[in-house]
């Protein structure tokens, strides 16, 4: 029986020219992940990430936090000396990449919208993220440059079947709210309004706990924050 830790991102750039990068608190939040993970004893035999960049760079961080070396480029064969070091070999999933939240907004409202820089805007923004996401899952649109919904979640699963084929310990996964929600969803059997919700309350540097088999992942915990559990890090809590 291993032991899956699904890792959402830390926080990246809303609302800035380029999202798909960390803020400074979010590396904070991903160090500070790696340095729970240190304290606790956990080490991994394998990690799996997504392609975008907040993705490796959360990845980085937990490496840093770890006291491990990082290689966003090093696939699966790494060497002894390097697993027993924590952190065993890195594997670049696509599979494990965000949806483009823009693309899905822009096929049910071709509009630009607003900066979201007042709480307003904000909720506007994710009432109509929530809206395309249904439309998406449901087949009704094709946000431009984006899978069909189906093969977005084959990904998801592809991933979950390849770490139930190749491990039996503790395997590390980062990626994104969309994907994680996604991967609940699968092992749950919920309903798409259901996954979306999901989506919407995953904090940054979440972590969401499976047991697996060669059969099946099971789900212990979701959306979990161990590594913030501290005065302290109150204000390291975010969503976006």
């Amino acid at each position: 029986m291993g032991t899956l830790y699904l890792v959402r991102h830390g926080q990246a750039s809303f609302g800035a020219d380029d999202y798909d990068l960390l803020s400074p608190l979010g590396q904070q939040q991903a160090v500070r992940l790696g340095e729970y993970f240190k304290y606790k004893g956990i080490t991994f035999e394998a990690a799996m990430t997504g392609t975008l960049t907040r993705q490796r760079q959360t990845l980085a961080g937990i490496c840093q936090g770890m006291g491990v070396a990082f290689d966003s480029e090093r696939l699966a064969g790494a060497s002894t000396a390097e697993n027993a070091k924590g952190l065993g070999p890195h594997l670049l999933w696509p599979g494990l990449n965000e949806y483009d939240s823009e693309a899905v907004i822009s096929a049910i409202h071709p509009y630009p919208l607003k900066k979201p820089d007042t709480p307003e805007l904000y909720r506007h923004h994710f009432r109509l993220l929530k809206d395309g996401l249904a439309q998406w899952m449901a087949g009704v649109v094709s946000p431009r440059g984006m899978p069909r919904y189906t093969e977005f979640a084959a990904g998801v699963a592809s991933a979950l079947e390849h770490i139930r084929s190749h491990h039996q310990g503790n395997v590390l996964l980062v990626s994104s709210g969309g994907p994680i929600a996604t991967a609940v969803g699968q092992v749950m059997g919920t309903s798409p309004e259901a996954t979306i919700e999901l989506n919407m309350r995953i904090r940054n540097s979440a972590v969401t706990e499976f047991t697996f088999s060669s059969k099946r992942h099971r789900l212990v915990t979701y959306n979990t924050l161990p590594h913030l559990d501290a005065p302290e890090y109150a204000g390291w809590v975010t969503y976006a």
